[in-house]
C-alpha cells in the first residue's frame, strides 16, 4: 500500500504535535475525508467548537501557564463529577491500592468516554469518539489486529504524508507510539479514544469476507499447481497454519470469539455454507464459505474437534479446549448430516466471560432475596426452570458460589461439566459408559455431600432420586424445563413424582429469561403508547416513558450490547403447597404466588424496560405475548 497515493486535498490538516507540556498546541481540524458530513454529538457531550456538524473530535480547553495537573482534578474541572464525590474516592484509592478514576469509573460515577475525555484534557490531547469520527481503515491498516490490540492503539487518519493520527487509550504510553512509529514508518500524533472504541475498531482490521476472500485466492492459487495435493490438504490432512483452510477456520474462530458469540453455525446449501454467530442469544450472518472449500472445512473442524473425518453418516459430538488470542475457550461441537453436506454447530464456552456473581445476574432485590433465603436453607430442592440457553446454569453457579465454603462438601453431576470450580466435585455424564443422571446421582448420595446440583432433571427416576434426596437432609440444586415457575410443580407431577412428596420437597422455583440490553451509548428515549402495550400483551392504562434500540458502531449497529436476566420467583408457602396435594393448575398456583409477592417475567421485563435495560419489544420477544 502507498500511503501517500490515499492523500487528498481535504484530509485532516496538523502542522503542531500536541505536547503535553503546552495543552495550547494546535489541535485536529475538523475537516473529514470524502466531503463526510458527520452527525450531532451525542447527547451531554459538546464539543470544543460548536460552529459547525461535529466530527466526534473535541479539543482541549486552552491553558494559561501552570504546571501538571492530577487526573482527578481534570475531572472535577470538565464538570464529569462533583469535587466531594472524587476526593471520597482519593481516600478510598489510597487504602485500597488502586487508582481513584478507576474507582470512579467501576462505581458508575464516570463513564469510560468520561475519563478519556479527561486524560486528553490532562494531557493537552484531541479526544476522538470513534463512534462519530471517521476512520481512514487505510491508516488503519497500516498495523496489523495483534499489534493494535497489544497497543491499545489504532491509527485512524493520514495526517499527511509523513504522520499518523493514532487513537490510543493510554497516551502516556510512549514504547507503544514508539513501536507503532517503527512498524509504519510515520510519525505519530497521538490522540485519546475511549478503550472499548479502541477494541471495536481492531475487531474490524480482520472482518471475515476479507479472509474469505483471501483464503479462496490462495486456495485457488494452490489448486492451479497441485489439483490432487490440494483436495488432500483439503478433505484428510492439516498441514501447513498457512493453508488456506486451516487459515480461515481459525479466523472463524477468533472473530466469533471477538465477538463474543455463544454459537457457531456451519451450513452447508447447494451453493456455499453459511457461517453464522449467535451473539447476545440472536442468530446473524458472519460470512460465506465458497463450495470448493466447504469439505475442507468440515474435515477441519471434525479434526480440531477428535472426531472421525470418515464418517458423514451419522451425527458426532465431540468437545475441545483452544487458546484463541491468548484466552482459553472451550468449544462442544456436534455434527449433523443434511441434505447438503454436514452442518456443524459449535458451542463457545468462554469462562473468562462468565458471570457467576449474584450481584450482576439483574435479578431485582425482591427476587433476588428470595433466591438466596432458598438456596440457604439446609435442605430442600431449589429448581431453575427455562428453555435451553436461558442462563439456567448460570444462575445455580451463581447460588454454588456463595455456598461455596470448606464447611460444605458441594458435588455436582452435570452434561456436560460447563465451568470448573475450585473446591467442588463435578461429575460428567457418561452415558457409553452406565454414568448417568440417575446412576451418578445414586452414587453421590453415598459420597456423604451437603449441597447436590443436578445438571438437568430428565425422566421419572433423576426426578425421584433428586426429591429423595431434599427430602433427607440435603440442598438439590437443579434445572427444569419448563415456561414458568408455577408449571414445575405440575410438571413434576406428571413426571409420575407423587404430589405430597414434591410439595414436601421443593422450596422455591426460579423461571428465567435472557433478554438483550440496550447499547447504553446509542439507546433512544421513546413513549409507548398505551394501546401499543396492551396488543403485547401488556395490562396497563397510561403511556410508558422508555428507551429503544438504535444502533452504532460500538454495539454492530444492532443497538444492543450484552444481555440482562428476566426472573420469576416463586417461594412455596403452605397454600401453594396444598394447591400441589390437590394436583391444582399452574395457573391456580400462579394465582397464589402473585397475591404472595411473586412478579412474573413479563412485570420483570417491563419493570427493566422502564429503568433503560432493554426495550420492550426485546421482552415480548423472549417471553411471548402473553402472561408468563
Amino acid at each position: 500500500m502507498d500511503p501517500i497515493a490515499t492523500q487528498t486535498d481535504d484530509l485532516l490538516d496538523l502542522d503542531v504535535v500536541a505536547d503535553p507540556a503546552a495543552p495550547e498546541s494546535a489541535s485536529v481540524a475538523s475537516a473529514q475525508p470524502g466531503g463526510f458530513t458527520p452527525p450531532p454529538p451525542a447527547p451531554g457531550r459538546a464539543p470544543a467548537d460548536a460552529d459547525g456538524p461535529w466530527d466526534g473530535v473535541s479539543r482541549p480547553r486552552p491553558r494559561n501557564g501552570g504546571g501538571a495537573r492530577f487526573l482527578t482534578d481534570v475531572i472535577v474541572e470538565l464538570g464529569l463529577c462533583d469535587a466531594e464525590r472524587v476526593a471520597q474516592a482519593v481516600d478510598t484509592a489510597r487504602e485500597t491500592g488502586t487508582t481513584p478514576e478507576r474507582l470512579l469509573v467501576d462505581s458508575g460515577a464516570l463513564n469510560a468516554d468520561g475519563l478519556a475525555r479527561a486524560v486528553a484534557e490532562r494531557h493537552g490531547l484531541d479526544h476522538l469518539d470513534l463512534s462519530v469520527f471517521q476512520v481512514d481503515m487505510a491508516a488503519a491498516h497500516c498495523v496489523d489486529a495483534a499489534a493494535a490490540k497489544r497497543y491499545q492503539a489504532v491509527p485512524v487518519a493520514f495526517i499527511d504524508d509523513r504522520t499518523l493520527l493514532v487513537a490510543m487509550a493510554d497516551p502516556a504510553n510512549v514504547l507503544a507510539a514508539d513501536d507503532i512509529s517503527m512498524i509504519t514508518g510515520y510519525e505519530v500524533r497521538p490522540a485519546v479514544a475511549n478503550p472499548d472504541d479502541i477494541a471495536t475498531l481492531v475487531s474490524r482490521l480482520s472482518r471475515l469476507d476479507h479472509v474469505t476472500a483471501d483464503t479462496t485466492a490462495d486456495e485457488a492459487g494452490e489448486a492451479n499447481v497441485a489439483p490432487a495435493q490440494t483436495a488432500e490438504v483439503l478433505d484428510l490432512r492439516d498441514s501447513a497454519d498457512d493453508q488456506p483452510v486451516i487459515k480461515l477456520v481459525n479466523q472463524v474462530l477468533a472473530q466469533a470469539v471477538e465477538q463474543g458469540a455463544s454459537d457457531v453455525h456451519f451450513e452447508p446449501d447447494a451453493d456455499a455454507m453459511r457461517v453464522r454467530f449467535r451473539i447476545d442469544g440472536v442468530l446473524s450472518e458472519a460470512t460465506e464459505v465458497p463450495h470448493r472449500m466447504v469439505p475442507g472445512v468440515v474435515s477441519r473442524l471434525k479434526i480440531i474437534s477428535d472426531l472421525d473425518i470418515a464418517e458423514k453418516r451419522v451425527p458426532q459430538d465431540g468437545r475441545v479446549g483452544l487458546t484463541i488470542d491468548g484466552k482459553h475457550v472451550d468449544l462442544r461441537v456436534v455434527t449433523l448430516p443434511c441434505a447438503h453436506g454436514e452442518n456443524v454447530v459449535l458451542r463457545i464456552l468462554d469462562t473468562s466471560n462468565v458471570v457467576l456473581d449474584l450481584d450482576t445476574l439483574g435479578m431485582g432485590e425482591n427476587e433476588r432475596e428470595r433466591f438466596t433465603e432458598s438456596f440457604s436453607q439446609a435442605f430442600g430442592a431449589v429448581l431453575v426452570t427455562g428453555p435451553t440457553g436461558s442462563g439456567k446454569s448460570t444462575t445455580l453457579y451463581a447460588a454454588l458460589g456463595q455456598l461455596n465454603t470448606p464447611e460444605k462438601n458441594i458435588i455436582t453431576i452435570e452434561d456436560p461439566v460447563e465451568y470448573q470450580v475450585d473446591g467442588i466435585t463435578q461429575v460428567q455424564v457418561n452415558p457409553r459408559a452406565g454414568l448417568t443422571f440417575a446412576s451418578g446421582l445414586r452414587a453421590m448420595m453415598r459420597a456423604d455431600p451437603d449441597v447436590i446440583m443436578v445438571g438437568e432433571i430428565r425422566d421419572r427416576e433423576t426426578a425421584q432420586i433428586a426429591i429423595e434426596a431434599a427430602l433427607t437432609g440435603h440442598l438439590v440444586l437443579s434445572t427444569l424445563h419448563t415456561n414458568d415457575a408455577p408449571t414445575a410443580i405440575t410438571r413434576l407431577t406428571e413426571m409420575g413424582i407423587e404430589p405430597f412428596l414434591v410439595a414436601s420437597a421443593i422450596d422455591a422455583v426460579v423461571a428465567q429469561r435472557l433478554a438483550r440490553q440496550l447499547c447504553r451509548h446509542c439507546k433512544q428515549r421513546t413513549i409507548i403508547p398505551a394501546d401499543v402495550l396492551r396488543r403485547n400483551g401488556f395490562h396497563v392504562t397510561l403511556d410508558l416513558e422508555a428507551y429503544e434500540p438504535q444502533g452504532c458502531q460500538r454495539c454492530n449497529h444492532t443497538g444492543y450490547k450484552g444481555r440482562i436476566g428476566l426472573y420469576e420467583v416463586m417461594r412455596l408457602n403452605e397454600e401453594i403447597r396444598s394447591l400441589a396435594v390437590e394436583r391444582a393448575s399452574a395457573d391456580r398456583i400462579a394465582e397464589v404466588a402473585m397475591r404472595s409477592g411473586m412478579y412474573r417475567l413479563r412485570e420483570d421485563g417491563l419493570r427493566k424496560v422502564t429503568l433503560g435495560l432493554t426495550s420492550i419489544a426485546e421482552v415480548a420477544r423472549v417471553c411471548g405475548t402473553g402472561q408468563g
